[in-house]
């Protein structure tokens, strides 16, 4: 099936992931004006009503930059509500949400009709994020609009599932919006998550290192400086399994190769519990991803004769690769499912400058269902 039409206005097929305490307004507005879904959990807004306040500026801004740029329109925004039972302020935060008839609302930890149902009454859609097949049911079950797989790799709470069997196994019974999670950091793995069968990619962990993100400064620069081996994957910190900075680890005091189990029991998102919030503001979270991240730059601005490279420009790859891809590839459907070809998401002439320019040689991508190329088999 195809997208929803909200998704339209994207200049690239990318969920900026919502970043606990990282993610606010300034870094959403950046995402967003740059042409991908910006978004924020609910709980970072601190008083609850300091969220009316945020959707307010966000939703002011991006409709100003919509009348004055009416041939770039903003991505659409998204709110990130955590469903589990401890989060006392979720009816709350979810009626503020529909004053401001938020468009997308990503829900985790939890799948609820009468969420969905509610957000549906406003004209919204919701995306839940899963760690495996049996959650993505229920999730769909429950009337959620579509599924952000969160694989191995990805930062903050993660599954232990390689992206390609889950997508596969998603793929084998919904045809619906579905966005891959999971140390995707550049425009050719935006690219190889919609040729194994995702619709979109959520990425986080490159934009902890931008200008826009509440993000301590030596936070920043360890993204920078970290590689896939520099992530700890432990359910200490939350009670749920999560991927974390070793280095932010070390610095707490505790050993990365021998930390205890954690308690699930002890997931508390009430407003009286500061345990969680100092997990994600003292054990840094972060995906495996952050090898190709060499610099702090704003999140969709850059100086191309200075050679700076932002969180977007990384993926201005994505554009030649797709392009290369459609040419020497025909994509089939998955089982009831309709051509989901890559041309579903439209090579716009209005991408920002900084994402057209820049480019290394393009990688030829095979077919979504994978198919190597006649004579390949041979050359492997």
């Amino acid at each position: 099936m195809s997208l929803p039409p909200l998704f339209d206005r994207l200049r690239l097929p990318v969920i900026g992931s919502p970043l606990f305490i990282i993610s606010g307004p300034e870094l959403v507005i950046a995402q967003c004006k740059a042409g991908i879904v910006g978004s924020f959990p609910a709980l970072n807004a601190r008083p609850a009503a300091l969220l009316d306040e945020w959707l307010h500026r966000i939703t002011e801004e991006l409709a100003a930059h919509n009348r004055a740029n009416p041939d770039r329109p903003a991505a659409p925004f998204a709110v990130n509500q955590i469903v589990h039972r401890s989060n006392e302020r979720l009816e709350a935060d979810l009626e503020t949400c529909a004053k401001w008839q938020v468009p997308i609302v990503i829900t985790s930890l939890g799948a609820r009709e009468d969420l969905n149902q509610a957000v549906h009454g406003w004209g919204g859609i919701t995306l839940h994020d899963i760690i495996d097949d049996r959650f993505a049911r229920k999730a769909i079950e429950k009337g959620a609009d579509g599924l952000i797989a969160v694989a191995a790799g990805a930062g903050g709470h993660a599954g232990r599932l390689s992206p390609f069997a889950i997508t596969q196994e998603i793929r084998q019974w919904f045809a619906g919006p579905l966005i891959l999670s999971g140390s995707i950091a550049t425009g050719d793995a935006v690219l190889a998550a919609q040729t194994m069968g995702a619709d979109l990619a959520y990425i986080g962990s490159p934009f902890i290192a931008t200008d826009e993100a509440n993000a301590d400064p030596a936070y920043k620069q360890g993204i920078v400086e970290g590689k896939a081996a520099d992530i700890v994957y432990s359910n200490l910190f939350t009670g749920v399994h999560g991927n974390y900075l070793r280095g932010s680890i070390v610095a707490a005091g505790m050993d990365p190769e021998n930390l205890p189990e954690g308690d699930l029991k002890t997931m508390n998102f009430g407003s009286g519990n500061g345990s969680k919030a100092k997990a994600w503001k003292d054990i840094w979270g972060s995906g495996q991803g952050i090898g190709v991240i060499d610099q702090i730059a704003p999140a969709a601005r850059t100086s191309i004769a200075q050679g700076s490279a932002t969180p977007l420009h990384r993926f201005a790859r994505y554009r030649a690769a797709r392009r290369a891809g459609i040419a020497r590839c025909s994509p089939r459907s998955a089982p009831g499912r309709p051509a989901a070809s890559l041309r579903r998401h439209p090579d716009r002439s209005q991408a920002p400058a900084q994402v057209a320019a820049m480019g290394r040689a393009p990688h030829v991508a095979p077919s979504r269902r994978n198919r190597l190329p006649a004579g390949s088999a041979a050359r492997l």
